[in-house]
């Protein structure tokens, strides 16, 4: 039996009702991985870009990037890469914007995607806490003014668990704690059919650095369906 989608809507207003339904429903949600399959591999675009072709378990990603350069697009496919090894992912999406096409066209595969939607600021953490309890990747949208001790929390929190945390920073919002990822999406250029007036797909610019492997940049596109 499927586990049940995590809520759409708000989530409750005490925060111990909010973190015991979602760890209810995460806990029977949460995959079954064999200790030696610590990483997630990627494919495509990012799977040349990212050292070693694959995400490790239990490490934050931070995605970034100018409005409208494509970061969405990155960090639908990094949860891509977890819904196509037949594990649940999850998104925190502030105010209610994130699209399912989109998702869709990045590879996600739905069935096992959940999302929360408008999570107040000052619950975000104790949501994505309970996200990372039962599922292999959160895709979290930073709120504004986070602070640094719950962001060490949800590093540690990731870590424990071996759930990849992908901190989104969208408009000003910033990751304030550590990861050892990040994507940044520089530009979006767009590709129109011959003789124009039909587009066709685009190019997302990204560039990748981080610790170990990733502290030498990389830069490279990835394709983005319209």
């Amino acid at each position: 039996m499927a586990p049940a989608a995590l809520p759409r809507r708000d989530v409750p207003r005490r925060d111990v009702e909010a973190r015991a339904r979602l760890t209810e429903v995460a806990g029977r949600a949460r995959p079954v991985t064999p200790a030696g399959e610590r990483t997630i591999p990627l494919r495509g675009g990012l799977g040349t870009l990212v050292p070693g072709a694959s995400l490790t378990r239990g490490t934050v990603v931070r995605v970034a990037g100018v409005r409208g350069g494509g970061a969405g697009v990155v960090a639908f496919e990094l949860a891509a890469a977890v819904t196509a090894l037949g594990e649940w992912a999850a998104a925190v999406d502030l105010d209610g914007s994130l699209g399912a096409l989109a998702a869709a066209e990045a590879g996600v595969e739905l069935e096992r995607f959940a999302v929360v939607r408008r999570v107040p600021p000052a619950r975000w953490a104790s949501v994505v806490a309970a996200l990372i309890e039962g599922t292999s990747l959160v895709l979290a949208e930073v709120p504004r003014g986070l602070g640094i001790v719950d962001a060490r929390r949800l590093v540690a929190r990731a870590r424990e668990r071996g759930t990849v945390l992908v901190a989104h920073e969208t408009g000003t919002a910033r990751w304030p704690g550590d990861a050892a990822l990040t994507l940044c999406a520089e530009a979006c250029t767009w590709e129109w059919a011959e003789g124009g007036g039909h587009l066709r797909g685009g190019r997302v610019h990204v560039r990748v650095d981080g610790r170990g492997a990733a502290a030498r940049p990389r830069t490279g596109e990835l394709a983005r369906a319209v």
